[in-house]
C-alpha cells in the first residue's frame, strides 16, 4: 500500500490551511479610526452578497470588533443567517425607512456571535420601494437614521446587505455608506452587469454622496479545479488590482448549509475551508482600514 508523503498536493494544502488557521484564530483585528460603513452590492443575483455580508460580519465580530448588519433585502436572508426573528410582527428596517422609527428600537443582537447586531428585514420591505417615492428626502432616509444611531452607539463596521436590484433601497444603501463592497463569483457571467453597477455608483457619488467609492471586491465561489475560475479571477484582478482582496472564497457545502441552521459558517463549522477563507478576507479588510487610518493621520 503506497504511503502518502508530506510533499503531496493534499498534504501541502492541509499544512497551509493549518498555518493560516493558527495565525488567524484568536487574533484581534485592529479597529478603524472611525466607523466604516460598507454597502455590499451587486445587481446580479446569486453571487454571494448575503453570504458574504453575514460571514464577514461574523468574522470581524469574533475578532473583537463591534459590527452592525443592516438587512435591506425583503427576503430577509441575512436576518435568517444571523438567527434574528423577522416575521411580519417584528419591527424592522421598513419601520426605520418609512415610519421614522429609530434604528436603536429595531436593532437585535445575534445570539451566536457577541458583538454582532442586526437590523432585520421583513416582508413589509417589499412595498417600501413604492412607499418611499412620495416621502421627503427619500434617498437619504437610511443615512440620516444610521447617522443618529452611530452618534449614540460605538460601532466599528456597518455592513448593508442589498437586494439584487438598483432601486430606491439600494440607493438608500449607497447614500448611507462611504464604501461599496462587491462580491463577484468566479464564473462566466461574473463581469456582466458590473459596468452598469459602476455607472450607478458614479451617479450616486456625483449627485448624492461624494464620498462613495468601490473599496473592496471579493471573489466568491472559486473552484481551483477549473481553468474558468482562474481566468475570471485573473481578469477581475487585472481590472481592479487595488480593490480585489488577496483571498478568494471557495465553493463550500458548509457555507451553503449554515443558513438552514440559522447560523453563519463561522459558528456552524469554524474549521471548514469556507470559514477560514472568510476569516482571512475579514482580516484583510480590517488591515486595510487600519492602514487607511494611519495614512490619514500622517497626512493631517
Amino acid at each position: 500500500m503506497p504511503v502518502v508523503g508530506d510533499d503531496t498536493p493534499l498534504a501541502q494544502s492541509l499544512a497551509t490551511d493549518t498555518r493560516r488557521r493558527l495565525t488567524l484564530t484568536g487574533t484581534r483585528f485592529p479597529r478603524p479610526a472611525r466607523t466604516r460603513v460598507m454597502t455590499v452590492a451587486n445587481q446580479k443575483g446569486g453571487v454571494g452578497k448575503t453570504t458574504t455580508t453575514v460571514n464577514i460580519a461574523a468574522a470581524l465580530a469574533q475578532s473583537g470588533l463591534q459590527v452592525l448588519v443592516i438587512d435591506l433585502d425583503p427576503q430577509g436572508n441575512a436576518s435568517t443567517a444571523l438567527g434574528i426573528d423577522h416575521h411580519s410582527e417584528v419591527r424592522s428596517v421598513y419601520d426605520v425607512l418609512v415610519e421614522d422609527v429609530p434604528v436603536a428600537d429595531v436593532v437585535a443582537p445575534c445570539p451566536t456571535v457577541p458583538g454582532l447586531t442586526c437590523v432585520p428585514a421583513t416582508i413589509d420591505l417589499a412595498g417600501a420601494e413604492i412607499e418611499l417615492v412620495s416621502l421627503v428626502a427619500r434617498e437619504q432616509r437610511l443615512a440620516r437614521a444610521l447617522a443618529t444611531y452611530l452618534e449614540q452607539t460605538p460601532v466599528d463596521y456597518v455592513l448593508i446587505d442589498c437586494p439584487p436590484s438598483l432601486g430606491l433601497l439600494t440607493i438608500n444603501a449607497f447614500v448611507a455608506a462611504s464604501e461599496v463592497f462587491i462580491p463577484i463569483q468566479c464564473e462566466y457571467y461574473a463581469l456582466e452587469g458590473l459596468s452598469q453597477l459602476l455607472k450607478n455608483i458614479e451617479l450616486v457619488r456625483k449627485h448624492l454622496n461624494p464620498a462613495l467609492h468601490v473599496s473592496t471586491i471579493l471573489l466568491t465561489m472559486y473552484d481551483g479545479r477549473t481553468r474558468l475560475s482562474s481566468q475570471v479571477a485573473d481578469e477581475v484582478r487585472a481590472h481592479f488590482p487595488k480593490e480585489v482582496l488577496p483571498t478568494s472564497i471557495p465553493r463550500s457545502v458548509r457555507v451553503s448549509e449554515a443558513p438552514s441552521f440559522q447560523e453563519t459558517v463561522m459558528t456552524y463549522d469554524p474549521l471548514s475551508s469556507g470559514a477560514l477563507a472568510y476569516l482571512e478576507a475579514a482580516s484583510h479588510i480590517a488591515a486595510r482600514g487600519a492602514a487607511q487610518a494611519s495614512t490619514q493621520e500622517e497626512s493631517s
